[in-house]
C-alpha cells in the first residue's frame, strides 16, 4: 500500500489532531471525566458512551459493574475494614489469598508478600533479591538486567529497572545498577534477512556477552514481561524464552517473571509464564488480581529464597520491610472474588477464543496505508502505526499521528491508548464477540478518518 504523501511528514501535523475548532473541547476546559462504567463501557460525565478497550490501564478484567466485588469489598469492610501484617500477625482474606495464589503460580512459587501496587511490587523485588544474596555470602551480586523498552513501574528502584527513556530522563535515574539489553522486537530491532528465531539467538548471545563482561558473580536477576506492556506490546520472538531462562540457570541468575499484565487470563493461560514456558524464581501480580477494584500486587517467590531470607532474618531478629497496607483484609476480599469469577466465568478461556477473534480482526488492518504491524496474543495487541510500509519509517514528530488517533478513536465512542505511534489494544476479559466487531469498526472509522485528513 501507498506510504502517506511527503507534505504529510513535513508540515506541523497538529491539525490532525484538532480538524476543527470545536474538537475536543475538554482538551481546553480539563480532562475526560468518567463517570460510570458498565461491562466493557465506560460514560462521560456528558453521557457519551465509550468501549473501553484498555481495561482502563490493562487492568479491569470482569468489566466496570461487578456487583460482586463491591459486596466482596462491603462484606469485609463491616467485619474488618483494616489490619496489618506486622509483628505475626495476618487477617484471613490476606492467609487465603496467599495460599491459593501460590497454588495458581509456576512450580518454583510457594511464599507470596502482598504491597499495594505493581511499582511497590517490583521495589520489594530488589530488596528482596540484595537480601537472598547477602543470606547466601554473596554480597557482589547485585546487578538487575532488563530490556530497552520494558516496563516495571515508577517508583525509584522499579524506575530504574524501567527500559523507557521518558521514565528516566530528569529523575537522575537509574539509581540501582541495572543493564538494559535490547528489546526483542523483531519488527524493529532484527537485522536485514533475519529471521525470528536468529533474532532470538542474537539476543540471547547478547545476554550471554553481557554476563561474561559484567561477571556472573555480579548479576542478581534478569526480569521481564512475558509479552511487553506499555514499550507497545511486544510478544517474544519464537525460542526467545527458552534461550534467555537456559542461560541464567547456567550463571545462577534468578528469573523474575513481571505479569503484572499477564497474570490472570489476558493471554488466554493463567499466566504468562505458562505460554513461553518459564518457569521464574520470582513472579509479579497486580492489576487483574482485582481488577483494580482495590489497590494490591503481590510478589510470589520460590521456597529457596524464602528460606535463606526467613534464616537471615532470624539471625537479624527481623525482616524490616513491609507497607501499612501489606495484605489489605478489603483489597484482599476482593482479589479472592474476582479470581473466583475468573474461574467460573472461563474468563481465561474467553480470553484465548474471543482474544483470537481480536486478533485476527486487527490483523486485518495489516494492509491499511497507516498501519506498519500487527502484533499481540490473546486479549492484548498493538498497532504499528509507520509513515511508509516499505521502509518501516515513522513520522518525522513521533507520536503525533498515534496521538491523532487516540484522538479520533476517541470521537468515534472508542478508549485506546496510543504508546508513541503504536495503539494499544487491551479490553476487559468479559468482552464478546459482537464486542470486538463493534470495536474493530470504530477503530477502522478512526483510522480512515485520520488518513482522509493526512492526505487533503
Amino acid at each position: 500500500m501507498e506510504a502517506l504523501p511527503n507534505s504529510v511528514q513535513a508540515r506541523d501535523l497538529r491539525y490532525l489532531l484538532h480538524p476543527n475548532t470545536n474538537a475536543r473541547q475538554h482538551e481546553v476546559t480539563g480532562p475526560l471525566v468518567i463517570e460510570r462504567g458498565d461491562g466493557v463501557y465506560v460514560f462521560d460525565d456528558a453521557g457519551n458512551a465509550y468501549i473501553e478497550a484498555m481495561s482502563g490501564l490493562w487492568s479491569v478484567a470482569v468489566g466496570f459493574s461487578e456487583a460482586r466485588l463491591v459486596e466482596a469489598a462491603t462484606r469485609q469492610l463491616r467485619q474488618l475494614p483494616y489490619y496489618h501484617s506486622f509483628s505475626s500477625k495476618t487477617n484471613a482474606p490476606s492467609a487465603m489469598l496467599a495460599e491459593r495464589l501460590v497454588n495458581l503460580a509456576p512450580k518454583r512459587i510457594s511464599r507470596a508478600f502482598f504491597t499495594n501496587s505493581g511499582s511497590e511490587a517490583n521495589d520489594t523485588v530488589v530488596k528482596l533479591v540484595w537480601y537472598f544474596n547477602n543470606a547466601r555470602g554473596l554480597p557482589n551480586k547485585k546487578k538487575f538486567i532488563a530490556r530497552r523498552g520494558a516496563y516495571h513501574g515508577i517508583t525509584v528502584a522499579s524506575g530504574s529497572l524501567t527500559g523507557l527513556p521518558s521514565t528516566h530522563r530528569d529523575f537522575d535515574l537509574p539509581v540501582i545498577p541495572v543493564r538494559h539489553l535490547t528489546c526483542p522486537h523483531h519488527y524493529r530491532y532484527a537485522e536485514p534477512g533475519e529471521s525470528e528465531e536468529q533474532f532470538s539467538e542474537r539476543l540471547a548471545t547478547e545476554l550471554e556477552t553481557l554476563i561474561e563482561q559484567e561477571g556472573p558473580e555480579t548479576i542478581a536477576a534478569f526480569i521481564g514481561e512475558p509479552v511487553m506492556g506499555a514499550g507497545g506490546v511486544i510478544p517474544p520472538p519464537p525460542g526467545y524464552w527458552h534461550k534467555i531462562q537456559e542461560i541464567c540457570r547456567r550463571h545462577d541468575i534468578l528469573v523474575v517473571s513481571d505479569e503484572v499484565i499477564t497474570g490472570f487470563g489476558r493471554l488466554g493461560t493463567t499466566f504468562g509464564s505458562d505460554l513461553y514456558g518459564i518457569d521464574p524464581d520470582i513472579v509479579v501480580v497486580s492489576k487483574q488480581l482485582t481488577s483494580s477494584y482495590q489497590p494490591l500486587a503481590a510478589v510470589l517467590f520460590s521456597g529457596e529464597i524464602y528460606q535463606a531470607v526467613a534464616d537471615l532474618s532470624s539471625r537479624l531478629g527481623s525482616f524490616a520491610h513491609g507497607y501499612t497496607a501489606t495484605g489489605h483484609p478489603v483489597a484482599c476480599a476482593v482479589a479472592l472474588e474476582n479470581l473466583d469469577i475468573i474461574e467460573e466465568r472461563n474468563l481465561v478461556g474467553n480470553a484465548r477464543k474471543v482474544g483470537a477473534t481480536m486478533q485476527r480482526g486487527l490483523r486485518k488492518f495489516a494492509d491499511h496505508p497507516l498501519v506498519g504491524e500487527v502484533r499481540g496474543v490473546g486479549l492484548i495487541a498493538g498497532v504499528e502505526l509507520v509513515a511508509d510500509k516499505s521502509t518501516k519509517a515513522g513520522f518525522p514528530v513521533p507520536g503525533v499521528m498515534g496521538a491523532a488517533v487516540f484522538d479520533e478513536a476517541h470521537r468515534q465512542g472508542l478508549i485506546v491508548r496510543a504508546i508513541g505511534d503504536t495503539i494499544a489494544f487491551c479490553p476487559p476479559l468479559i468482552i464478546e464477540e459482537e464486542q470486538v466487531s463493534d470495536m474493530l469498526k470504530r477503530f477502522g472509522r478512526a483510522l480512515d478518518a485520520v488518513t482522509s485528513r493526512a492526505k487533503s
